[in-house]
Parts: C-alpha cells; sequence; structure tokens
C-alpha cells in the first residue's frame, strides 16, 4: 500500500482534513478549497514553520520530537488512542515486534471460554474470531471460528441486520483494527485482511482514508436479534495475559429486562450443546 511508506504523513493529511476552521478557531475567509485545516494553517496553531509541516506530511521527516507532536495532537484534536498512535508513528512510542506465529488460544483460556454462562468468543489481533461458546454464537451465527468481526460487519446482510446501526459498529471496528496493527503494517493477516476489505467494500475504504485510531474496549451494544427481539448487552473485551493482542469478549445483561432476554437466548442452544 502507498501509505506504507509514509504513514505519519498520511495520517496527519487525513487528521488535519476532518478538523474545520471553526474546530480550531480559525477565521474562514473567502473560498475554501480543502475539506478540514490547510497545512500552513496547522503549522500556525501547532508553533511550528509551515515548511517543516509540510516536510512531516511529505515524508522528508519522520522523527519530530514529542514537543511537536503533542502540540500536532493538540490541533488536530486527537484523543488519547490516536495520540499514542502518532507517537508510534514516529517512533516515539515501543514498536510491537512483527508477529511470526499463528494466533492461538491457550487451553486454559478455551476452558474458561467454555464455563462462562453469557455469550463469548476470543478475539485475535486482528478482529479475527478464534474461539466461541455456544451463547456466542447463539447470538450472532457469524461468531464460529474462522470468522472475521470486521469482515463480517462490512459484507455479511445477516450481520449487519443484527446491529443497530451496522455502519457505526463498522466505523468503531475499522479503528480498532488500525490501532491494533500500529506501525506493524507488514503484518501477512494485516496485508491480506486490509487488502480483501479495500477490493471488496467501499465503505471500508472510505473509513480507512480517515485514520481514526480507536483501542478495543467496554460498551453497550443493542442488537436486532431474530429470536428474542431488541437487547442491550454490555460488552467487555479483557486482555488474555501471555498473548500479543488476543482478547476475550463476553457480553453480559443489566440486571431486568435484558437479563430475561438473555435467558431466553440461552434456551435456542440445543441441550446437546450446552452440555
Amino acid at each position: 500500500m502507498a501509505e506504507d511508506r509514509n504513514q505519519l504523513g498520511a495520517f496527519l493529511r487525513a487528521r488535519r482534513e476532518l478538523v474545520t476552521p471553526e474546530e480550531a478557531g480559525v477565521p474562514v475567509v473567502g473560498l475554501r478549497r480543502v475539506p478540514g485545516l490547510r497545512r500552513e494553517e496547522v503549522a500556525m496553531l501547532a508553533g511550528i514553520s509551515a515548511d517543516y509541516y509540510l516536510r512531516l506530511e511529505r515524508g522528508r521527516d519522520r522523527s519530530p520530537s514529542a514537543q511537536v507532536l503533542g502540540s500536532l495532537a493538540r490541533v488536530l484534536r486527537l484523543d488519547d488512542d490516536a495520540t499514542a498512535y502518532l507517537l508510534g508513528l514516529a517512533g516515539n512510542a515501543p514498536r510491537r515486534p512483527r508477529r511470526r506465529r499463528r494466533e492461538t488460544v491457550p487451553p486454559s483460556t478455551a476452558a474458561f471460554l467454555a464455563m462462562l454462562p453469557v455469550p463469548a468468543f476470543i478475539e485475535g489481533r486482528y478482529l479475527d474470531v478464534l474461539a466461541a461458546n455456544p451463547l456466542a454464537t447463539a447470538l450472532s451465527p457469524c461468531l464460529v471460528p474462522g470468522a472475521n468481526r470486521l469482515r463480517d460487519v462490512l459484507l455479511d446482510p445477516g450481520e449487519q441486520a443484527l446491529f443497530a446501526g451496522w455502519e457505526r459498529a463498522a466505523e468503531v471496528l475499522v479503528a480498532h483494527l488500525r490501532e491494533a496493527a500500529g506501525t506493524d503494517t507488514d503484518d501477512a493477516r494485516f496485508v491480506e485482511l486490509v487488502g480483501e476489505l479495500a477490493l471488496s467494500s467501499p465503505l471500508f475504504r472510505r473509513l480507512w482514508a480517515r485514520h481514526d485510531v480507536r483501542a478495543r474496549g467496554a460498551a453497550a451494544i443493542t442488537f436486532h436479534h431474530p429470536q428474542v427481539g431488541e437487547i442491550t448487552l454490555n460488552r467487555e473485551k479483557l486482555l488474555v495475559s501471555g498473548t500479543e493482542g488476543i482478547m476475550l469478549v463476553a457480553y453480559h445483561a443489566t440486571p431486568g429486562t435484558e437479563a430475561d432476554k438473555l435467558a431466553l437466548l440461552a434456551t435456542t442452544v440445543p441441550d446437546t450443546v450446552r452440555r
């Protein structure tokens, strides 16, 4: 991918195009031909020269100081996740070692997954489903080993129908993927997945160009389930110790109506599977 040769510049360019002059406090005079902020406006607000900022975007200087990066993060309105990502691109944060081994679920984690009384699955670094319990598959038929969460939300109509606002779900997953990859964009699995989705999904291409970054974490997710109707569950994502980015994902209900619906979902799992 062309952007891999200048990830820092591509990130800065994408993010400045998302900040409006009004948000940055820049007076708007006349017709503007570019979305977001101009290069010279970012430079002025960050307290650096326009020529230096241009060198950063064009990849001629890839080692700005932490102070400069902090100023740029402030001007570009980056949150903590995106700021950490920016620091990593510029070599101001430790780079993860390149993945060389196939992702595997530790046996103790697999046993724990099978014991959980709530929908749960194991998610790899690039959002691959590595394992799932029967309740998870009852929640979504796509939650099976070998599936990929981002691919299914982008390309599977059945999975899209399950979400209340599937495009928003896709947006969040794309940001998770970019954060998980960090600067390790020559990883074979990452290259394969991004290439596949770039060819098959216009929405992915648009979202990927935004360079949004978001760490995987807890959230409330609303599903439109064919058996139990609308159900909002709390999603937890917990890092599996001793692994590089493998997470246990579990959905649990707030006591009350949603817990009753989750219990109803459990009745759809055949007894032979539950044993």
